[in-house]
């Protein structure tokens, strides 16, 4: 989908006057006695290192120098992140390293992103995982280090009533809080990994059962249903899972609700990318709230491609995850540019309605892009 948002600098997000609005899109339906936390999330917090701005891949026995580098907790912290700026309540059960990496990473989430990290713990003695990120040419390349947290500061056994969890699932293997959260009427949103073993079994992903939704990538659900078209493929899926949406890169996304039949499609907007770490983490967040704000389904998929898109054009995983300060400032923008095609803008008139007046002055804080310098307010 072709919209035009005007002249933007590689690394610097468009703002406007309506910077740091903050919405609740859950406010109309908040009443007594509903859970504290919107969305649960459990699993590894990485510390990611970006860098931007390369002409090419590294070189044997060379040396290459980036244009641009940051730093941000990476992981699961990536979805959080993208759930609390879009202003869901968002807990997190994950492991911390004790070192400084650790430190740094707890405090972007908690005190930079509002994220509720009661759930969490520190680990003794352990160091935090770190993944380093190449971006260039649209796409990224990284490097991983790191051990598996000590079994006690796993998730907790049983978890916290919720409107929502996010489960990554792993082919083989199951996670008995998936179950527990369902059994308490948490809906469950799952996405799922590459399967390493090549088996692409369906019957591997087992708790799927208890999942409201799932949302693979297209080679992912073509190979879990031995189908030759993404499309296809989500069909096939609703055999196994109620909503199934499949995520089709540069031509968007598609879904199928099972349960009514309903489909839909949305075309992905056209966008320089400077970083794509991150972007299906943000994807998944913008559908979540859009679901559990109760809205259409083509809305839930053209807002959750719209967040993606976003973040693609910022360097880092949870650095780039817009609040609704960058969606507004998005949505006026493109109104103000001419010559726009009219239908393209015409499937973001139900932001119209969501974007309020300005309601805070000044910029939220946000985790800063290195590690070492203070966050101003």
């Amino acid at each position: 989908m072709t919209i035009r948002s005007g002249e933007q600098l590689p690394g610097t997000t468009c703002r406007s006057d309506i910077a740091g609005t903050c919405l609740d899109p859950l406010a109309g339906l908040r009443a007594p006695g509903d859970p504290d936390c919107d969305v649960y999330l459990t699993g590894s917090v990485f510390l990611d290192i970006i860098f931007t701005g390369l002409d090419s891949a590294p070189v044997r026995g060379t040396e290459s120098w980036a244009r641009g580098m940051g730093s941000s907790p990476g992981g699961v912290a990536n979805m959080a992140t993208a759930l609390a700026r879009l202003g869901l309540r968002t807990s997190l059960a994950a492991a911390f390293g004790d070192d400084h990496y650790g430190e740094y990473c707890w405090d972007a989430l908690e005190q930079g992103e509002g994220i509720d990290l009661g759930l969490s713990r520190t680990v003794p003695g352990w160091h935090s995982p770190v993944t380093v990120s190449m971006a260039y040419e649209g796409e990224r390349t990284m490097v991983t280090h790191g051990h598996e947290a000590p079994p006690s500061e796993s998730a907790p056994d049983c978890p916290p009533p919720a409107r929502a969890a996010v489960a990554s699932l792993t082919p083989g293997a199951r996670a008995e809080w998936i179950a527990q959260a369902a059994r308490k009427g948490t809906r469950i949103f799952a996405d799922v990994g590459w399967d390493e073993s090549g088996r692409w079994d369906p019957d591997d992903l087992a708790d799927l059962e208890h999942c409201e939704a799932f949302l693979p990538n297209a080679a992912e659900a073509m190979r879990y249903t031995r189908t030759d078209c993404p499309r296809a493929a989500a069909r096939a899926l609703t055999d196994r899972v109620p909503l199934a949406v499949v995520t089709l890169g540069a031509e968007g996304a598609y879904a199928v609700d099972g349960a009514t039949g309903e489909s839909a499609e949305v075309p992905a907007l056209r966008v320089e990318a400077l970083d794509p770490t991150g972007a299906g983490d943000v994807f998944v967040a913008g559908f979540v709230t859009g679901t559990l704000a109760g809205w259409p389904l083509a809305d839930r998929l053209a807002f959750a491609g719209l967040t993606a898109a976003l973040s693609v054009q910022e360097f880092g995983g949870s650095l780039s995850a817009p609040g609704w300060s960058e969606i507004a400032a998005w949505w006026q923008q493109v109104r103000a540019t001419p010559g726009q095609d009219p239908a393209a803008v015409r499937r973001y008139d139900f932001l119209e309605r969501l974007l309020p007046a300005p309601a805070r002055p000044g910029p939220l804080r946000r985790a800063v892009p290195t590690i070492g310098f203070g966050r101003s307010v």
